[in-house]
Order: structure tokens, then sequence, then C-alpha cells
């Protein structure tokens, strides 16, 4: 296998592919007022196996489409959906972020949790708001500081693995930038990290090095991810996902 299958076997069975919870989740549904609606159309991009979109999909009466670039994780939504029974209509669809097929003004919200960095923020929410309709919601979760100084280990690690980490601050007035009026933020705590996903992943590392025979790729892929973890739990006062729910422009 290459980097990315290896990264993808890693985590394809996993319920989470990043932090996150279904009751932050929740929260940020109640704060985007969707469920008092019926009928929407709402797109989850870079959707993973679909922890959001479950979610989402137990609590609004809506069309759902499930988008994520790599087929091997909406299979695993595909089998959680066809399992159960949800108010929600949900399909799957395997696109790229950067060139996704709807329509202008076609949708009444887009969600998107921890996976906008791949186009990155400003990027992501300016090429993603034609989608929308007038006042539609785009709720994004993306890598925040959560203060003004933080720990230059810390530092140099996310702004080599991702530079447009920014104060919560500066990604508000992206979004006002882009046409959109902030109506709730919230950083997720430690638990969504370490409880939800670090942990996890930890208990998987074993049965990833077993099944990949042992390679170098795959035990440099663990040592990466284990030591991202270290810093997370040194530094978790300094950074995490930032919760942003807006509205578009009427």
């Amino acid at each position: 296998m290459d980097g990315l299958q290896l990264l993808i076997d890693l985590h394809k069975d996993a319920p989470r592919q990043g932090p996150g919870s279904d009751d932050h989740t929740a929260l940020a549904i109640t704060l985007s007022g969707l469920a008092n609606h019926e009928g929407i159309r709402v797109a989850d991009i870079g959707c993973g196996s679909g922890a959001s979109t479950l979610v989402l999909a137990r609590t609004l009466k809506a069309h759902i489409t499930a988008v994520d670039l790599f087929p091997e994780f909406l299979e695993e939504l595909d089998r959680t959906v066809s399992s159960g029974s949800f108010p929600s209509t949900i399909e799957t669809m395997a696109a790229s972020m950067d060139c996704l097929p709807f329509d202008d003004n076609s949708l009444d919200a887009i969600w998107s949790e921890g996976a906008i960095y791949n186009i990155g923020f400003d990027n992501g929410i300016r090429s993603w708001n034609r989608f929308l309709k007038p006042g539609g919601i785009l709720a994004v979760a993306a890598l925040t500081w959560l203060t003004a100084d933080r720990p230059e280990e810390l530092e140099r690690h996310w702004l080599n693995e991702y530079p447009e980490v920014a104060k919560a601050s500066c990604k508000i007035a992206q979004l006002e930038d882009a046409g959109c009026r902030l109506i709730g933020y919230f950083p997720l705590p430690p638990e969504c990290w370490l409880q939800n996903y670090y942990r996890p992943m930890q208990e998987r590392f074993a049965s990833f090095l077993q099944r990949n025979g042992n390679t170098d790729q795959a035990r440099e892929i663990v040592k990466a991810e284990e030591a991202e973890i270290d810093l997370y739990e040194r530094f978790a006062d300094f950074v995490s996902y930032g919760f942003y729910i807006a509205r578009k422009a009427d």
C-alpha cells in the first residue's frame, strides 16, 4: 500500500476520522435552527464514515448528501444506514470537496466537521457559499488556536501541517468577509480528541501494523500519529477544533 491507502486502512473502521462527539454535533444543530424545518437539503462534506451524518439524520427531517473523496469510508456509512431507520434520507457521494456537483443556491445547509483543512478554511467557505440558498446554514469545525500565544513546539507542528490554523476571531472575520453572519461558536473539549479519537486510534495500532506486515511505512504512520497525540496531551489548552455556525446573507 502507498501512504494514503495505509492512512485509509488505519481509519476506515473507526467510528470517527477526527475529533468530535455526537453531543457536540447535536449542539451545533441546535444553534443552527435546522431542526425547526422539514424537507431541507443538507450536504455533509468530508463526512468520512459518517459520524456527523448519522447525528444529522437522526435529528433532522432532511435529504442529506454525505460527501467524501474515499469510497472506502462511504461504504462503511452505507452499511450503517442500511441497518437502521432514520427520519432523514441519506445518499452518499464520492467527490472532491473542491469540485462539488451541487447547483448554486440549492442547499439549505452545508456541514463539515474537521475536513475543510483539505482545501483551506477561507477557500472552502468562499467556494461552498454559492451552493447555499440565501439564509442557508454553514456549519464548519476547523483547527483553531485557543490563545493568543502558544508553545513554539506546538505552533511549529501545526503551522507545518496546516498553515491556516488561526484564532477564532480570524476565522469569524473570514466568514463575515465571505458573506456569512456568525450565529454560534464553541471549541471542542479534550474528550472529543482523547476519548473519541486518539484513544480508539491507539487501540487500533497493533492490528494495523500486523495487517500491513509491520513495514517501515506503516510504522512511520504510527510514529507520526503518536507524536501528534503526545503534543495534544501536553498542550490541549492551546489548540482545538472550533465549531463555527453561520448563516448566509439573505
